[in-house]
């Protein structure tokens, strides 16, 4: 039935690769189907995935896209992420980064429609941008799925419904985990799935979210069998060390960094005080060898301060 051992170690569905393995495996098709329509609210029958293929050498190779590309059976297109670790962004806090990586993600898939025959651009098929988050982009947002379309700034018109950006949040699902699984939605259910399956201390719960879907037992038992996979988790184990090394390599840059902005700012302050006194000295008349052997400017130093 897709039911997780409690004694087995398992990949982090969140984890993009592994998230990418789960949906685009040829015995997957029906969980793939089950996710989209939880996630855009509406039965969808078929899905052809457009770009199945992963690396399967360098796999410290994080530039890879590891999104999911499908076709849904209305023509309509869908691109789901998982943003497993959280992406480089400004001091600012306001996630522009990963938004802006939606936004030329969603923009990119719309106009790759092909245009051989177009006469209409309101013909179009309709585009969304997927992204499961396994951290909080609108901490301001208490909901966990939040869907962004094009709408006038003031009486909220829809311009067009032709593209959409949907984020899920898995890192507010804290109320969600609460509830009783017949009270829960399908997206709730996947949701809770994709954020803790891995974890231990819940997998009692998984199981039973499991247990209330088909499709989430077959997601289940892709789920152990890629786990199970020696290449897969010395892939996994590879990335991990790799985003770790480059975290680390960062921070280290960043302390010295500062380190080195602390020493600027000391050395500035000393001249600082040097010149003063060089200046004091100066309007006291006093030759230029004491001020350079009081202050330890150059005379050079010095003489331009008598400018």
């Amino acid at each position: 039935m897709g039911l997780l051992p409690m004694d087995i170690t398992l990949l982090p569905p969140s984890d993009d690769r592994i998230f990418k393995l789960l949906l685009t495996s040829p015995e997957g098709k029906p969980a793939l189907i089950d996710l989209i329509s939880a996630t855009l609210r509406r039965s969808v029958t078929d899905v052809v995935v457009r770009n199945n293929e992963l690396p399967n050498k360098d796999a410290n190779e994080k530039a890879e896209r590891l999104d999911v590309n499908c076709r849904l059976d209305d023509g309509t297109q869908a691109d789901l992420e998982m943003q497993a670790s959280r992406i480089q962004e400004d001091a600012d806090s306001k996630h522009k980064n990963i938004k802006g990586k939606s936004i030329y993600y969603l923009c990119d898939l719309h106009s790759s429609q092909p245009s051989k025959g177009l006469r209409r651009y309101d013909k179009l098929a309709q585009t969304y941008q997927v992204t499961f988050c396994s951290y909080t982009v609108f901490p301001n947002l208490p909901d966990y799925v939040n869907s962004f379309s094009m709408r006038h700034d003031t009486n909220n018109e829809l311009l067009s419904d032709a593209i959409h950006v949907i984020y899920v949040e898995l890192s507010k699902l804290g109320e969600i985990i609460k509830k009783s699984i017949a009270d829960m939605t399908d997206l709730e259910k996947w949701a809770l799935f994709l954020q803790y399956a891995n974890i231990p201390e819940y997998r009692e719960i998984v199981n039973k979210v499991i247990q209330s879907k088909e499709a989430l037992q077959m997601a289940g038992s892709l789920l152990m069998s890629v786990s199970k996979d020696e290449r897969e988790q010395a892939v996994y184990r590879s990335r991990r060390m790799y985003q770790t090394d480059m975290q680390s390599n960062i921070a280290t840059a960043e302390d010295r960094g500062e380190e080195r902005g602390i020493q600027i700012g000391e050395q500035r302050g000393e001249q600082r005080k040097a010149f003063a006194m060089a200046r004091n000295m100066i309007a006291e008349g006093e030759p230029i060898e004491k001020i350079t052997r009081y202050t330890g400017l150059t005379r050079e130093e010095a003489e331009n301060l008598n400018v």
